[in-house]
């Protein structure tokens, strides 16, 4: 088969972690027959520098003419200054709008062979951390009617859902949930927000397709602290753009191991938008530190969401649990690792590399 991949390195140390999982993309190439066509395009911080857009529209063609896009990071604070539609995080915004990539599934997965650096107490995750959050990802406050009056002392950002764009989400959370052990919870604010009780409308009018799912409620605040306090009780959250980006970011940090974790974002048909979870990391760019683990494991869920290559994106998780094993880490994870495992960038993914030669085919 042959895909064509987008690749938006991006700042920081995206060009870092985006070259490793297109080796790792290379690989599974060689490995399985596949021919991978990389095209390389600007958004972000560096397109602003280059093009004066965070968002050119060569990239937005780039993309929409592709199978799939892996997205390093963008932003960093040499553009803080910047007003708001000039900012590198409009880069995300808009290949989002643009590409109509609604759900964001974000797994929060610890490692068992990183459990020590969860930094709750072993008794509450004594069982592991599974969870995955799906979210809203072109509607809500994020997209709505916002402005400032003309004395500038007031503000507005405007939170609104349509009963169809919920419906596709928690389609997906019921889903996913068949899938995996049957439990969804849908996250909310229905005893405040009127977006929220439309939410619920929604989701009572769905359950009756999916009578295996056990299927609960819970407001944000409450979601909130029991990520903490029980985490283990969650498996899929469905909820909205923003009390996604707020649960999911939570939820990344109790596994103790933010530079793993992979994301991806899909529609109903086109090419499915990739990037790891965390930032751009201006501080450690160009200096074989950054840990490339959370792009490869993306490239996983590119094989297996758009893609269709569950063979390939299985043997991609295998690889990185066996480097995992076998005690080689980054600096980011490296815990009590013995200091000749301490390894950088490309080191790291010249052990994926390595691993996923070795798996039977």
């Amino acid at each position: 088969m042959e895909f064509k991949i987008a690749t938006i390195p991006g700042d920081g140390i995206g060009p870092d972690i985006v070259r490793e999982g297109c080796r790792i993309l290379q690989t599974i190439g060689k490995k399985y027959g596949h021919k991978f066509i990389f095209t390389e395009t600007l958004a972000g911080g560096v397109s602003i520098d280059k093009t004066g857009e965070p968002l050119p529209e060569a990239t937005l063609n780039v993309c929409k003419a592709s199978d799939a896009v892996l997205l390093g990071a963008v932003g960093g604070p040499k553009w803080d200054h910047l007003s708001g539609d000039k900012r590198p995080e409009k880069a995300l915004l808009g290949l989002r709008g643009e590409m109509k990539v609604y759900a964001n599934m974000r797994p929060a997965v610890m490692f068992p062979q990183l459990s020590a650096a969860c930094p709750l107490k072993p008794e509450i995750v004594k069982n592991g951390l599974d969870i995955l959050i799906v979210r809203e990802l072109t509607g809500g406050i994020y997209f709505g009617d916002r402005g400032r009056s003309e004395d500038g002392l007031s503000a507005w950002d405007t939170e609104a859902y349509t009963s169809e764009e919920i419906a596709r989400i928690i389609t997906i959370g019921f889903d996913s949930a068949m899938k995996r052990t049957k439990k969804l919870c849908v996250i909310d604010k229905a005893n405040i927000l009127e977006t929220s009780r439309l939410w619920r409308e929604v989701t009572e009018s769905i359950k009756g397709n999916y009578p295996e799912v056990s299927l609960s409620y819970m407001y944000v605040d409450n979601a909130a602290m029991q990520l903490v306090r029980n985490p283990g009780q969650f498996d899929v959250i469905a909820t909205s753009n923003m009390f996604g980006d707020i649960l999911s970011d939570e939820a990344s940090q109790i596994t103790g191991s933010i530079g793993m974790l992979a994301s991806a974002s899909l529609g109903e048909s086109g090419p499915g938008l990739y990037e790891p979870i965390h930032g751009s990391a201006p501080d450690i760019a160009g200096k074989d530190i950054a840990n490339p683990l959370a792009t490869i494991l993306t490239c996983a869920m590119m094989l297996r969401y758009s893609l269709n290559c569950e063979r390939e994106a299985a043997a991609i998780e295998a690889a990185v649990y066996s480097v995992l094993d076998a005690g080689w880490r980054t600096g980011d994870i490296a815990g009590d690792a013995l200091s000749d495992k301490i390894v950088g960038t490309r080191k790291m993914g010249d052990l994926v590399v390595e691993a996923l030669e070795a798996l039977e085919a």
